[in-house]
C-alpha cells in the first residue's frame, strides 16, 4: 500500500495539479489587468500549490525506492516543513476568500475601501509569513533515521520527544485553527446564501436570482467538504499518534498507513483548488481560452 499505492496517487495528482495550477498563474499575471482582492488570494492559493506540487516526485521516488530517502537530510526537512506549510497557507488563504465573497455579497458599497488589491496582496503576505515561523523549526530538527533491513526513512513522525513535543504543539494550534476557520467559512456562506435569498426580488430577475442562490450554495457545499475532507484525516490521526507517544512512552505503528493515506488525501486540495476557484467560473475560463488564443495567433504568425 505505501510503496506502490500511495506513490500512484501523488503521480495522479502531479499529472492533475501542474497543468491546472501553471494555467491558473500564467492567465492571472498575463491576462487579468485589474488585480482584486479575490485574484490575488486565487493566485497566491495557485503558488502555494504548484510549488508544493513540484516537491512530490521526491515523495514519489522515496515510496517507490521501497521507503529509503536518498536525498538528504535537507530535502527532507523540506519535504515535511512543505506539507505542512501548504496546509496552513491553503487554510487561511480559503478562510480569507470565503470572508472577501461575504463582504461583496453583504456589504458591496461599504467594503469597497476595505477590500483594495494592497490590502490583499498584504494579507496574502501575513498568511505565507505565519506560515514560514510555523514551519521553521521543522526545517531545524532532524527527520532522517537509519532502519536496519530498511535504509533511511524521512518522517515527521520521528520519535524523537524534542520533535515529538514541537508537532504536538504546532499540530494543535493548527487544528485548533482548522475548527475556528471552519466556523468562519461555514458562517461566511451561510451569510451569504441569506442575503441573496432576502434580496428583493425587483432588484434582480428571477432567473439570475435562482442562479446566484445554486451557485453560492454548490460553491458553499463544495469548500466545505474538501476543508473536511482534505485537512481533517491527517491532523487528527497524528494527534492521536502524538498524544499516544507522549502518554504511553510508546509510539503505536497501527495509525502509519491510515495517516499515509491520510497525508495523500491533504495533498488532492492541490488540484481540488484550481478546479473549485478558478475553473468552476466562467469569467476565468474566458480568461483562459484568451491565452489559448494568443498563443495560437503567435504561432500562426511564425508559421
Amino acid at each position: 500500500m505505501v510503496t506502490r499505492v500511495t506513490p500512484s496517487i501523488y503521480i495522479i495528482i502531479i499529472i492533475i495539479s501542474l497543468p491546472l495550477n501553471a494555467l491558473a498563474v500564467v492567465t492571472f499575471i498575463c491576462r487579468i489587468q485589474e488585480r482584486k482582492p479575490a485574484e490575488i488570494y486565487m493566485v497566491h492559493l495557485a503558488c502555494v500549490d504548484l510549488l508544493f506540487t513540484l516537491l512530490l516526485p521526491l515523495k514519489i521516488h522515496y515510496r517507490l525506492n521501497g521507503s529509503d530517502w536518498v536525498f538528504g537530510e535537507a530535502a527532507c526537512r523540506l519535504l515535511s516543513a512543505a506539507y505542512y506549510g501548504n496546509m496552513s497557507c491553503s487554510i487561511l488563504l480559503m478562510m480569507c476568500m470565503s470572508v472577501d465573497r461575504l463582504l461583496g455579497v453583504a456589504f458591496p458599497v461599504a467594503s469597497l475601501t476595505w477590500r483594495s488589491a494592497r490590502k490583499a496582496t498584504c494579507v496574502c503576505l501575513l498568511i505565507g509569513l505565519l506560515a514560514l515561523i510555523g514551519i521553521v523549526p521543522l526545517l531545524s530538527m532532524k527527520q532522517t533515521i537509519r532502519i536496519e533491513n530498511v535504509g533511511i526513512s524521512c518522517s515527521d513522525t520521528s520519535a524523537d520527544p524534542v520533535v515529538m513535543i514541537y508537532l504536538l504543539v504546532f499540530l494543535t494550534f493548527l487544528f485548533i485553527a482548522f475548527f475556528l476557520l471552519l466556523v468562519v467559512i461555514l458562517l461566511s456562506y451561510s451569510i451569504i446564501l441569506y442575503v441573496l435569498c432576502a434580496k428583493p426580488d425587483h432588484l434582480v430577475t428571477s432567473s439570475s436570482s435562482s442562479d446566484n442562490r445554486r451557485k453560492a450554495a454548490i460553491m458553499a457545499t463544495a469548500v466545505l467538504t474538501e476543508f473536511v475532507v482534505c485537512f481533517a484525516p491527517s491532523n487528527s490521526i497524528m494527534l492521536y499518534h502524538l498524544v499516544t507517544c507522549l502518554v504511553t512512552r510508546t509510539c503505536r505503528t497501527d495509525t502509519y498507513l491510515a495517516y499515509k493515506l491520510a497525508v495523500c488525501l491533504g495533498s488532492s486540495s492541490v488540484f481540488l483548488n484550481p478546479l473549485l476557484y478558478y475553473y468552476s467560473s466562467s469569467q476565468y475560463r474566458e480568461q483562459i481560452r484568451s491565452v489559448f488564443w494568443v498563443c495560437k495567433e503567435k504561432t500562426a504568425n511564425i508559421t
